[in-house]
């Protein structure tokens, strides 16, 4: 059972029916499909030889296939992680040629590396550093770069431009002379691409563009036309080699290999979280980093480059039924065939031809419905998809998602550092405590203040929170004999938190005001006692709860206001 637990793929085998074979194989078949022309096309923004792309095609579903925990998911190149892997080869100033082949393999076996580390010591957590807003933003803001990328291939225009205005305003000076069968092939098969996509989504569309834009070029024999073509294949199969870049600097490698695997798995594992929803079986983040490790380090000791699970072949998997890891390996087998017996058939695969399948595939990733919720629900998390979009077309894909993120992050802790709070008190005739602000038939209890902080108590809120505290005070009809701190949502509890109390405690006590806190949580509570807090509040001002210190406190005011009647002293 544990070696199962290291290799899934065995205990997928062990309860193996001899019915979901058909399936897995016609699965694989149809996954290869979709993933011959994609992963040529992929190959090419990066700038990388076709067959590279294949690499990354046939060796990643190996990997995951025996070490990945999902059954039905499909790993490959994808847009977000390839355009990622294009800025950094730009940022790090690579040339074409073997040093760009071997940085991108590289890339791919760092990226595997730390996605087992990660995976090992349970950080898949941090691909919750990546909100949906900002994702959304992410891939559109990347759809549309590549979009523009591939003006070119569908013009036959050498385009040129370091952002899309520039990009834009030399495509209008040059749209004059387009060179016209390539570009009414581009949008041709776009448009084919696009119905075939709504009307028929099960069927392989990018297949269909390659072997409609084989067979148009050689009828119409678009090399005299001046057509650009693909070229041949070499017939090769991937050999095994770590690869060995020279003259790299290793911090900006490691920023680069940190962005491409933030972007990566976070986009692989809203996939795997999505039809693992649909299908009705739990996702483990930190299973699903070994997997996508395995897959990484397969793809860059072989050529290839870095790799996350793939929508469109996992949707393809799912649609035609596959059971198993089964298919990703028929998949492999096929791609592999592909490049040993049929590389040179690709000759003639007009370059516009993947053009139109990226294109096609990037409008895939822009969410228009969901920004459209995004509006109706949060205009600040629309923004932050915005922001996303803009950063990527403004800055590059690797610096774009960074200030995403640091935006989403920097609101956070904004949020964070100016908790939301309440003061509470009695509704007559219920028990329990309750909402001044909410509850308009609530009132506050004669002497006693309650403060409810919505937050932990940390060193950027803490000096907020003790101003809130002092505040709460004066905010009461009259002035108040204790002040009661409610922790029951306070998490965490540091030590600028604990100064912040001992110097509000120290406030009230010069004003004649005792400070209790009730319903401290574990460590919180250690800190307190730990602290000398505890001590300095008095014996018995820590509760429980804020209903037994209420009852508590009203009793005693009970019992004093009897021993004023009868001429006694007032309470302590």
């Amino acid at each position: 059972m544990r070696l199962e637990r290291i290799i899934p793929l065995l205990g997928q085998l062990r309860g193996y029916r001899a019915a979901w074979l058909g399936a897995d194989l016609l699965a694989g078949l149809s996954v290869a499909a979709v993933a011959l022309p994609t992963a040529i096309a992929y190959a090419a923004i990066i700038g990388l030889p076709p067959q590279t792309g294949l690499y990354a095609a046939i060796l990643p579903p190996v990997g995951y296939a025996l070490f990945g925990p999902s059954r039905q998911l499909m790993v490959g190149p994808d847009t977000g992680t390839c355009m990622m892997v294009a800025s950094a080869l730009l940022s790090l100033g690579v040339a074409g040629g073997d040093q760009r082949i071997a940085v991108a393999a590289a890339f791919a076996i760092a990226v595997g590396l730390a996605c087992i580390v990660a995976g090992s010591l349970g950080l898949g957590f941090i691909a919750n550093f990546l909100s949906k807003p900002v994702l959304m933003g992410f891939l559109a803001g990347v759809a549309l770069d590549l979009i523009l990328s591939q003006l070119g291939k569908m013009t036959g225009l050498a385009i040129a431009g370091d952002d899309p205005f520039h990009t834009l305003a030399d495509l209008g000076l040059k749209l004059g002379g387009a060179h016209l069968p390539t570009m009414a092939l581009g949008l041709g098969l776009l448009l084919l691409l696009r119905l075939l996509r709504r009307l028929a989504p099960r069927l392989p569309g990018p297949l269909v563009a390659v072997a409609l834009g084989l067979l148009l070029s050689r009828a119409f024999d678009f090399q005299a036309l001046g057509v650009q073509l693909v070229g041949g294949i070499p017939r090769s199969f991937p050999v095994f080699a770590l690869p060995l870049p020279l003259n790299l600097d290793l911090d900006d490698f490691a920023l680069a290999v940190l962005g491409i695997l933030l972007v990566s798995f976070s986009s692989g594992i809203v996939t795997a979280r999505s039809f693992g929803l649909k299908n009705r079986y739990d996702v483990d983040a930190n299973r699903e980093l070994i997997g996508f490790g395995a897959a990484n380090i397969a793809s860059g000791l072989f050529g290839g480059f870095p790799v996350t699970s793939s929508d469109s072949r996992t949707a393809i998997n799912d649609a035609v039924g596959g059971k198993t890891q089964l298919a990703g390996l028929v998949a492999a087998a096929a791609l592999m065939a592909v490049v040993l017996f049929f590389g040179e058939a690709l000759a003639g695969l007009p370059v516009a031809v993947l053009g139109a399948v990226l294109i096609s595939a990037a409008l895939d990733l822009i969410d228009t419905p969901g920004f459209l919720v995004l509006w109706r629900l949060s205009r600040i998390e629309f923004l932050f998809a915005v922001i996303g979009v803009l950063s990527v077309l403004s800055f590059g894909v690797l610096k774009g998602v960074i200030l995403a993120v640091l935006a989403t992050l920097t609101h956070l802790v904004w949020i964070a550092s100016q908790p939301r709070d309440a003061l509470l008190g009695r509704i007559p005739g219920r028990e329990g405590l309750y909402k001044l602000h909410r509850h308009p038939d609530a009132a506050p209890i004669p002497g006693l203040t309650i403060y409810f902080p919505e937050g932990s108590l940390i060193f950027f809120n803490a000096e907020y929170v003790k101003h809130r505290l002092l505040a709460s005070v004066t905010r009461s009809p009259s002035p108040p004999q204790w002040l009661l701190l409610d922790a029951g949502a306070i998490g965490l509890l540091d030590t600028t938190a604990v100064d912040a109390l001992e110097d509000a405690r120290a406030s009230l006590a010069a004003r004649g005001i005792r400070l209790a806190i009730a319903e401290l949580h574990g460590p919180a509570r250690r800190m307190v006692r730990r602290s000398g807090l505890a001590e300095r509040l008095g014996p018995g001002m820590i509760f429980h709860s804020a209903e037994e210190a209420a009852d508590l406190f009203e009793a005693r005011r009970a019992e004093a206001a009897g021993l004023q009647a009868d001429g006694g002293a007032g309470p302590a």
